[in-house]
């Protein structure tokens, strides 16, 4: 099957073909027919496997339709939104929001994103030159709705993407009271990783007679990601198979998740001050130093980002080769969707876990998530003194250092983050014996 047999408009397969696609992924060939002909959808599929192109393509046409029945149109493009997106996360809504004008280049179709963290007046006079499609966080969409500077009367098409990550965050309220503001002739299209419990209830209440599609359960781990788990003795231990990690001359660019803000921070300082080109993202930052670091990053100016789960859905830099779970996900599906950031649009990837053996209860239930085992992994000189605790041994990790790498010996402070210790001092020298 390609896009031309999916009877796309001319000017969506011609910005199909600058963006180099030339087939659809099995989502999108079996999302695009039903919302082409009017149907509600209700879709899990896996991260990285081209959803958004899913519904925006269909979006799209449905203007081009409009632009050509222009002398019977009820009113002009950019007075209201026609097509709503709600994202959980700004990262999420903006890479929705660039997607839409790559793919709606050749298209008369303002698109505009707004989210939290973002100035108003910058929002406002964008929402006042009008919108076409929408893309936007539930909370500042709510704050503009209030504030009558946005009017969904008009609203052909409802999206929910990444609805279970909304419900997590605690937005659905604020899903439904939007929800009841749009018209109910309205088609919808709901995605998420799961599609039962509440999930399946709020489907049930927006949804239409939906088309279900399970192109993957949204529980697999991608096949084009090796994973591997080095299990680790104490933060020391795991600090020093980091440093190891990050000399592997493959190694293009990285993420290392942290299960806190601060440890982020504190992480991406200590790894800037060993020369890395490291940098921190985390929910506590302004929004323009948010935009900033993801800037540098697809620049190839930051070749480790440091951050916590809101860079694990949403973000796409196509040079991610590794990614690295410094401290294990709270749930299996947080762990899909972070390893998720890296072997991307066919590309391979490599995702490394980081436990220690207090987590192998959490490595079972990823395991049993995801359908696929996990091997443990030893480097040479870094072994965990209780190696034969392990789960699934592999045989030494065979990296490529860098000329200048090799690890270093970290010891804990008094906060429990890693800190240099100090040559000849007697916690190295102990630690040192023990690696051995």
């Amino acid at each position: 099957m390609n896009f031309e047999s999916l009877q796309l408009a001319p000017a969506l397969l011609r910005a199909l073909a600058d963006c180099g696609y030339t087939e659809p992924t099995p989502i999108q060939a079996q999302t695009i027919p039903p919302l082409l002909q009017g149907r509600d959808v209700v879709g899990s599929a896996q991260t990285g496997t081209g959803k958004t192109a899913a519904f925006v393509l269909p979006a799209l046409q449905r203007f081009v339709e409009l632009e050509g029945a222009a002398p019977a149109r009820a009113r002009p493009f950019g007075h209201g939104p026609r097509v709503l997106v709600l994202a959980p996360t700004r990262e999420l809504a903006q890479q929705v929001a660039e997607q839409t004008m790559r793919y709606g280049a050749h298209l008369r179709v303002k698109t505009v994103c707004i989210y939290g963290g973002a100035p108003y007046p910058v929002q406002n006079k964008q929402l006042a030159r009008g919108v076409d499609i929408l893309v936007a966080t539930p909370g500042r969409l709510l704050d503009h709705m209030e504030r009558g500077r946005i009017d969904l009367s008009q609203l052909d098409m409802l999206v929910l993407d990444e609805a279970d990550r909304m419900l997590d965050m605690g937005f659905i309220e604020d899903v439904e009271k939007i929800a009841a503001r749009t018209p109910a002739k309205r088609q919808t299209v709901l995605f998420s990783a799961t599609l039962d419990g509440a999930i399946g209830r709020l489907a049930g209440k927006l949804l239409r007679d939906p088309v279900r599609i399970e192109a993957a359960a949204g529980k697999a781990a991608p096949i084009a990601i090796e994973q591997r788990v080095h299990f680790t003795d104490d933060h020391a231990h795991k600090h020093r198979i980091l440093d190891h990690l990050l000399t592997d001359i493959t190694m293009t660019q990285s993420i290392v998740f942290t299960a806190t803000k601060r440890d982020a921070e504190t992480l991406a300082t200590r790894l800037r001050g060993e020369g890395h080109a490291a940098a921190a993202l985390h929910g506590d930052m302004r929004q323009r130093e948010r935009t900033y670091t993801l800037q540098e990053m697809r620049r190839g100016r930051v070749r480790t980002l440091v951050a916590t789960d809101v860079a694990a859905r949403g973000l796409d830099v196509a040079g991610i080769s590794h990614v690295i779970n410094f401290d294990m996900p709270r749930q299996p599906d947080d762990y899909v969707h972070r390893i998720g950031r890296t072997g991307r649009a066919g590309a391979t990837g490599v995702a490394i876990s980081l436990a220690s053996f207090a987590d192998r209860g959490t490595l079972r239930q990823i395991e049993r998530h995801t359908g696929a085992p996990i091997a443990a992994h030893v480097i040479p000189g870094l072994e965990p003194r209780n190696r034969n605790r392990g789960m699934h041994d592999a045989p030494p990790s065979r990296t490529r250092p860098r000329s200048n790498g090799g690890s270093r010996t970290y010891a804990r402070d008094s906060r429990g983050h890693g800190a240099q210790a100090p040559r000849g001092s007697s916690w190295q020298g102990k630690s040192a014996g023990r690696s051995r």
